[in-house]
Protein backbone atom coordinates (compact mmCIF):
# COMPACT_ATOMS: atom_id res chain seq x y z
CA UNK A 1 0.00 0.00 0.00
CA UNK A 2 1.63 2.94 -1.53
CA UNK A 3 0.19 6.86 -1.47
CA UNK A 4 1.66 8.59 -4.73
CA UNK A 5 1.26 12.47 -4.77
CA UNK A 6 1.20 14.23 -7.34
CA UNK A 7 1.16 17.77 -8.78
CA UNK A 8 -1.49 19.61 -11.31
CA UNK A 9 -2.34 16.06 -13.33
CA UNK A 10 -2.01 12.54 -13.02
CA UNK A 11 0.71 10.37 -14.59
CA UNK A 12 -0.93 8.63 -17.61
CA UNK A 13 -1.29 4.90 -17.38
CA UNK A 14 -0.98 4.44 -13.14
CA UNK A 15 -4.69 3.09 -12.83
CA UNK A 16 -5.43 -0.09 -13.65
CA UNK A 17 -8.64 -0.92 -15.71
CA UNK A 18 -12.10 -0.97 -13.94
CA UNK A 19 -13.77 1.05 -11.33
CA UNK A 20 -12.05 4.06 -9.63
CA UNK A 21 -12.72 5.14 -6.30
CA UNK A 22 -12.69 9.20 -5.97
CA UNK A 23 -13.06 11.65 -3.79
CA UNK A 24 -11.94 15.67 -3.20
CA UNK A 25 -10.75 18.15 -1.02
CA UNK A 26 -11.45 21.53 -0.82
CA UNK A 27 -11.51 24.76 0.99
CA UNK A 28 -14.48 24.10 2.48
CA UNK A 29 -18.43 23.25 1.74
CA UNK A 30 -19.81 26.34 -0.61
CA UNK A 31 -18.13 25.01 -4.23
CA UNK A 32 -17.78 28.19 -6.00
CA UNK A 33 -16.13 29.90 -2.94
CA UNK A 34 -13.66 27.03 -1.58
CA UNK A 35 -11.38 25.62 -4.28
CA UNK A 36 -10.70 22.26 -5.02
CA UNK A 37 -6.93 21.65 -3.47
CA UNK A 38 -6.93 17.49 -4.08
CA UNK A 39 -8.18 15.16 -5.70
CA UNK A 40 -7.99 11.26 -4.49
CA UNK A 41 -7.93 8.13 -6.83
CA UNK A 42 -7.93 4.71 -6.11
CA UNK A 43 -8.19 1.74 -8.41
CA UNK A 44 -8.46 -0.34 -5.32
CA UNK A 45 -5.15 -2.52 -6.16
CA UNK A 46 -3.52 -1.02 -2.71
CA UNK A 47 -2.24 2.03 -4.24
CA UNK A 48 -3.54 5.46 -3.98
CA UNK A 49 -3.25 8.78 -5.75
CA UNK A 50 -3.32 12.76 -4.66
CA UNK A 51 -3.16 14.80 -7.04
CA UNK A 52 -3.00 18.25 -5.60
CA UNK A 53 -3.78 21.51 -7.27
CA UNK A 54 -2.07 24.94 -6.35
CA UNK A 55 -3.48 28.42 -5.81
CA UNK A 56 -4.21 29.83 -9.42
CA UNK A 57 -4.19 26.48 -11.23
CA UNK A 58 -6.17 26.36 -14.21
CA UNK A 59 -6.65 22.60 -13.76
CA UNK A 60 -6.53 21.29 -17.36
CA UNK A 61 -5.25 18.33 -15.96
CA UNK A 62 -5.96 16.03 -18.93
CA UNK A 63 -5.10 12.48 -17.32
CA UNK A 64 -7.34 13.32 -14.71
CA UNK A 65 -9.81 14.30 -16.26
CA UNK A 66 -10.08 11.55 -18.81
CA UNK A 67 -10.30 9.28 -16.42
CA UNK A 68 -12.84 10.94 -14.53
CA UNK A 69 -15.29 11.47 -17.36
CA UNK A 70 -14.43 7.86 -18.95
CA UNK A 71 -18.18 6.66 -19.31
CA UNK A 72 -17.11 3.02 -19.34
CA UNK A 73 -15.28 3.07 -15.64
CA UNK A 74 -17.19 3.64 -12.64
CA UNK A 75 -17.02 6.66 -9.79
CA UNK A 76 -17.22 5.13 -6.51
CA UNK A 77 -17.97 7.95 -4.27
CA UNK A 78 -19.02 8.52 -0.16
CA UNK A 79 -21.16 11.19 -0.50
CA UNK A 80 -20.28 11.99 -4.47
CA UNK A 81 -22.98 14.83 -4.14
CA UNK A 82 -20.57 16.68 -3.02
CA UNK A 83 -17.04 15.48 -4.80
CA UNK A 84 -19.50 15.12 -8.61
CA UNK A 85 -20.32 19.20 -7.64
CA UNK A 86 -16.82 20.06 -7.26
CA UNK A 87 -15.18 18.20 -10.06
CA UNK A 88 -17.95 19.53 -12.19
CA UNK A 89 -17.07 23.15 -11.20
CA UNK A 90 -13.25 23.34 -11.23
CA UNK A 91 -12.29 20.41 -13.73
CA UNK A 92 -14.91 20.95 -15.98
CA UNK A 93 -16.22 17.46 -16.47
CA UNK A 94 -18.98 15.38 -15.24
CA UNK A 95 -17.54 12.30 -13.19
CA UNK A 96 -19.74 9.28 -13.66
CA UNK A 97 -21.59 6.74 -13.79
CA UNK A 98 -21.55 6.59 -10.13
CA UNK A 99 -21.63 4.78 -7.32
CA UNK A 100 -22.35 5.95 -3.71
CA UNK A 101 -21.90 4.30 -0.18
CA UNK A 102 -23.77 6.50 1.70
CA UNK A 103 -26.49 6.38 -0.48
CA UNK A 104 -26.20 2.79 -0.35
CA UNK A 105 -25.89 2.65 3.16
CA UNK A 106 -28.93 4.73 4.25
CA UNK A 107 -31.09 2.17 2.08
CA UNK A 108 -29.63 -1.10 3.63
CA UNK A 109 -28.29 0.02 6.76
CA UNK A 110 -32.09 1.52 8.42
CA UNK A 111 -30.81 0.02 11.90
CA UNK A 112 -29.00 3.38 12.29
CA UNK A 113 -28.73 7.12 11.53
CA UNK A 114 -24.44 7.06 11.01
CA UNK A 115 -23.64 6.71 7.24
CA UNK A 116 -20.16 8.11 7.90
CA UNK A 117 -16.98 6.46 5.98
CA UNK A 118 -15.24 5.80 9.78
CA UNK A 119 -18.75 3.85 10.84
CA UNK A 120 -19.12 1.86 7.51
CA UNK A 121 -15.28 0.81 7.40
CA UNK A 122 -15.40 -0.20 11.34
CA UNK A 123 -19.02 -1.72 10.64
CA UNK A 124 -18.60 -3.69 7.72
CA UNK A 125 -15.04 -4.06 7.19
CA UNK A 126 -13.91 -4.27 10.84
CA UNK A 127 -10.66 -1.85 9.96
CA UNK A 128 -10.59 2.01 11.87
CA UNK A 129 -9.67 5.06 10.14
CA UNK A 130 -8.77 8.00 11.82
CA UNK A 131 -10.60 11.45 10.54
CA UNK A 132 -8.69 14.31 12.33
CA UNK A 133 -7.51 15.60 9.23
CA UNK A 134 -11.08 16.20 8.11
CA UNK A 135 -11.38 20.05 8.67
CA UNK A 136 -7.47 20.82 7.75
CA UNK A 137 -6.01 23.21 5.47
CA UNK A 138 -5.63 22.08 2.45
CA UNK A 139 -4.76 24.71 0.84
CA UNK A 140 -1.31 24.79 2.69
CA UNK A 141 1.50 25.04 0.38
CA UNK A 142 2.72 21.58 2.38
CA UNK A 143 0.42 18.84 3.06
CA UNK A 144 1.44 16.83 6.18
CA UNK A 145 2.14 13.23 5.84
CA UNK A 146 -0.70 12.96 8.43
CA UNK A 147 -2.98 14.78 5.52
CA UNK A 148 -1.99 12.73 2.63
CA UNK A 149 -2.65 9.21 4.52
CA UNK A 150 -6.21 10.90 5.68
CA UNK A 151 -7.02 11.73 2.15
CA UNK A 152 -6.10 8.85 0.83
CA UNK A 153 -7.73 6.55 3.54
CA UNK A 154 -11.00 8.22 1.86
CA UNK A 155 -10.44 6.24 -1.12
CA UNK A 156 -8.52 3.01 0.29
CA UNK A 157 -11.86 0.92 1.14
CA UNK A 158 -14.82 1.98 -1.12
CA UNK A 159 -14.40 -1.30 -3.35
CA UNK A 160 -14.27 -3.52 -0.36
CA UNK A 161 -17.49 -1.36 0.69
CA UNK A 162 -18.97 -1.67 -2.29
CA UNK A 163 -19.25 -5.30 -2.43
CA UNK A 164 -20.28 -5.55 0.96
CA UNK A 165 -23.28 -3.03 0.37
CA UNK A 166 -23.98 -4.63 -3.03
CA UNK A 167 -24.45 -8.17 -1.16
CA UNK A 168 -27.12 -6.45 1.43
CA UNK A 169 -28.75 -4.21 -1.63
CA UNK A 170 -29.66 -7.48 -3.16
CA UNK A 171 -30.89 -9.23 0.39
CA UNK A 172 -32.90 -6.22 0.50
CA UNK A 173 -34.27 -6.28 -2.88
CA UNK A 174 -33.07 -2.67 -3.57
CA UNK A 175 -30.63 -2.90 -6.07
CA UNK A 176 -32.48 -1.26 -8.60
CA UNK A 177 -33.64 1.71 -6.42
CA UNK A 178 -29.98 1.96 -5.60
CA UNK A 179 -29.31 2.32 -9.33
CA UNK A 180 -31.48 4.84 -10.03
CA UNK A 181 -30.20 7.54 -7.26
CA UNK A 182 -26.91 6.69 -8.34
CA UNK A 183 -28.14 7.64 -11.98
CA UNK A 184 -29.74 11.12 -10.32
CA UNK A 185 -26.81 11.84 -8.57
CA UNK A 186 -24.72 14.21 -11.38
CA UNK A 187 -28.42 16.04 -11.56
CA UNK A 188 -28.49 16.34 -8.21
CA UNK A 189 -25.09 17.48 -7.81
CA UNK A 190 -25.75 20.05 -10.96
CA UNK A 191 -29.22 21.50 -8.93
CA UNK A 192 -26.58 22.28 -6.20
CA UNK A 193 -24.26 24.56 -8.58
CA UNK A 194 -27.11 26.00 -10.25
CA UNK A 195 -28.56 27.11 -7.01
CA UNK A 196 -30.52 24.69 -5.34
CA UNK A 197 -28.48 23.12 -2.53
CA UNK A 198 -31.13 22.76 0.20
CA UNK A 199 -34.19 22.97 -1.64
CA UNK A 200 -35.76 19.85 -2.09
CA UNK A 201 -37.76 20.51 -5.48
CA UNK A 202 -39.78 17.29 -5.20
CA UNK A 203 -41.40 18.46 -2.19
CA UNK A 204 -45.19 19.87 -2.02
CA UNK A 205 -44.11 22.80 -0.52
Amino acid sequence: MTVHFHEEDLPEGVLAPGPIAVDTETMGLITPRDRLCVVQISDGGGDEHLVRFNPGSDYAAPNLRAALADPERLKLYHFGRFDIAAIRHYLGVVAAPVYCTKIASRLVRTYTDRHGLKELVRELLGQEISKQQQSSDWGAPVLSDAQKDYAASDVRYLHALKAELDKRLVREGRMELAQACFDFLPHRAELDLAGWPEIDIFAHM
